[in-house]
């Protein structure tokens, strides 16, 4: 008698539990299911590409062989190349991205815009954590080349490179993205934005693609690198949506305002500046 109590009085906690995480009248329960929800949803692609990357998947191993081989006979064949792919990835590797980030968040932190600045923050510490956690965890070798053009310590899943290339380049988009909307007129803010997101989508390409150039990544190191970058950048994105949301901010457009300033965020001069507007639906 006293066991069947002790059931019904568990199944009752957790329906209650799920009630109060999805109760519209509990809006940060809510949307903290909801963030959760997508984070997990964002992440699915890397679960089953990891999946096959574990279970050596012939089709997945064939592709990855094939295109290291081709494009590692290039590479004997043009040394110049080999040169400079090998600048761009020192470039944009992780250290300098992660400068970069820092440096922009420093200035956001500057201007007033502390909580965009410890997103920013968050973002390429976790993720680059992540990647590491998870390079140990997968333990897979590097791609083995008969006189090799380039070397990487460590283990190769997913690629460290591709990883930040799309964390920086998320968060410098995202976090930019609102200055785009005080350059001059509406041609030139269009501009801006889309300046931006070239800049953003050229450098995580190229960073990713020179790593399989260099034969120290194999196609699927660099696809992982990206999906788990893109979901990183999404799930904090969403967990700042839903702060802005908790505390009453107006709904935003990360794909085209970015991560929003707070209000009280200075301007140039030191002075206050009021949040900025939402986009007019066309």
């Amino acid at each position: 008698m006293q066991s069947a109590q002790s059931d019904t009085d568990g199944d009752a906690g957790t329906r209650g539990w799920w009630e109060r995480r999805l109760d519209p009248d509990r809006s940060l329960g809510l949307r903290l299911t909801l963030t959760a929800t997508a984070a997990g949803l964002v992440l699915v692609p890397f679960s089953v590409l990891a999946i096959l990357v574990i279970s050596a998947w012939w089709p997945l191993r064939n592709v990855d062989q094939g295109i290291a081989e081709t494009l590692h006979e290039h590479a004997l064949a043009n040394p110049g190349w080999v040169s400079a792919t090998q600048i761009w990835t020192d470039a944009f590797g992780p250290g300098p991205l992660r400068v970069a980030v820092l440096a922009v968040a420093a200035w956001l932190w500057w201007r007033g815009a502390r909580r965009v600045a410890l997103w920013a923050v968050t973002t390429i510490v976790a993720g680059g954590v992540l990647g590491a956690t998870l390079k140990l965890l997968f333990g897979r070798n590097r791609p083995e080349l008969l006189d090799p053009v380039s070397h990487a310590p460590g283990y190769s899943f997913p690629s460290g490179h591709a990883l930040t290339a799309a964390l920086a380049s998320g968060v410098l988009l995202l976090a930019l993205l609102p200055f785009a909307d005080r350059v001059g007129d509406a041609a030139r803010r269009r501009a801006a934005r889309c300046g931006l997101w070239v800049a953003a989508v050229t450098v995580t390409v190229l960073t990713g693609l020179s790593r399989i150039a260099l034969g120290v990544h194999w196609l699927s190191d660099v696809l992982g690198g990206w999906v788990l970058g893109a979901a990183m950048v999404a799930a904090t994105t969403a967990a700042f949506a839903t702060w802005r949301g908790h505390v009453g901010r107006r709904p935003t457009s990360p794909m085209t305002e970015g991560v929003v300033e707070e209000e009280g965020m200075v301007d140039d001069e030191g002075e206050p500046r009021p949040e900025p507007a939402a986009h007019p639906q066309a």
